[in-house]
């Protein structure tokens, strides 16, 4: 389906290093769909896109005339999506691509392509990203939207450009508001949806669409880099119960909250949320990090810098719940008064983990 006016000359350079216009590679006004598409993907994100690019096929409208899968390894969604549906399947690296496909599309690959295999798609390589670029470039942008509490996000289209992440040119965007109290798993889902139906919409006038492109503005660039344990320590002096909550609603999920008990690492499961916790006339404030057992509610409520969060759960060598953990270790100790809080009715945050984790906030890009 694709007609090219020129040809694609293994020696271009573009001298602007970003392939911005690909003058090598002029296409003529009758281009049109279907189109021959590489998909690059590994995740559950990634496969919602593979699945509307699949069932698309022999259709009266379709934009797919022929899909093809790169893997990372054999033991992906992606993979085991493309061998039940008959697609035929690459692992990464793949080198010789010449003359056999119009279009890639590249959904969260997590791999940098370079200039070389870019060249190869007369129609450039499209990248679904799960935010409104320029904000949260990089590879985990659901996470980074949740821990910082933004408002509103979306689900970008943009084209590839070699050796650098998220910096390529702008097709489509498409914004979401973000449900109050959403995790990231949550958001990731409904993104995922939502930028395979833009992706589909795109590639329907795709010549149209990289004929209007938009380059990124620099202003107002965030980096979103992967998460990490670093990032999972609670600074109880640090950290409000609505930033605590963010943090558990960002990566809970994948990596427990952590903190320090007696020297030894306890991890926080089951998060409640802020405990409402009336301590007047007990003498001085409580300090950040210490313990109240509520056996009404069988919960760990634990001050923080301006109020108390609560906990169901610990993992301190197994999995107890509140009360097992209030019997087994806090017991003896626990006198309900925080004005004299024992050592072991106080969590303590960890500060050379939770000083690495402060590397890991909100950053321009330069």
């Amino acid at each position: 389906p694709l007609l090219l006016s020129g040809c694609c000359s293994p020696h271009a350079s573009p001298l602007d290093g970003g392939m911005s216009e690909y003058k090598h590679c002029r296409l003529c006004s009758t281009s049109a769909p279907p189109w021959r598409i590489l998909f690059f993907g590994t995740d559950d994100f990634a496969l919602e896109s593979l699945k509307s690019l699949t069932a698309t096929r022999g259709t009266n409208e379709s934009v797919v005339a022929s899909l093809e899968v790169v893997a990372l390894s054999n033991n992906v969604p992606v993979k085991k999506f493309a061998d039940q549906n008959g697609l035929p399947v690459h692992i990464w690296p793949v080198v010789d691509l010449q003359g056999r496909f119009d279009v890639g599309v590249v959904v969260s690959f997590g791999c940098l392509l370079k200039e070389r295999l870019i060249r190869q798609f007369p129609l450039g390589i499209l990248n679904v990203h799960p935010s409104l670029l320029p904000r949260w470039r990089g590879p985990a942008p659901v996470f980074h939207t949740v821990l910082h509490g933004d408002a509103t996000t979306g689900v970008t289209i943009m084209q590839i450009r070699p050796c650098r992440f998220d910096v390529g040119p702008i097709l489509r965007q498409e914004t979401y508001s973000v449900p109050t109290h959403c995790t990231a798993d949550q958001l990731g889902a409904t993104l995922a949806t939502r930028g395979a139906h833009l992706l589909m919409d795109t590639l329907k006038t795709l010549p149209e669409r990289l004929a209007n492109k938009v380059e990124q503005n620099q202003t107002g660039a965030t980096s979103a880099p992967k998460i990490s344990i670093s990032m999972s320590w609670v600074s109880w002096e640090d950290q409000t119960c609505g930033e605590i909550d963010r943090l558990f609603r960002a990566i809970g999920s994948r990596i427990p909250l952590r903190t320090l008990w007696m020297g030894k690492t306890i991890k926080l499961l089951d998060f409640v949320g802020k405990c409402d916790i009336s301590l007047s006339g007990h003498g001085r404030p409580p300090i950040p990090g210490s313990i109240i057992y509520l056996k009404m509610s069988n919960t760990l409520a634990v001050c923080c810098k301006d109020d108390w969060v609560g906990f169901k759960a610990v993992v301190l060598k197994k999995r107890l719940s509140a009360a097992d953990f209030y019997n087994g270790y806090m017991h003896h100790g626990l006198t309900g008064k925080p004005s004299h809080q024992p050592e072991q009715c106080l969590f303590i945050s960890n500060r050379t983990e939770t000083s690495k984790g402060t590397e890991l906030k909100e950053t321009i890009v330069i």
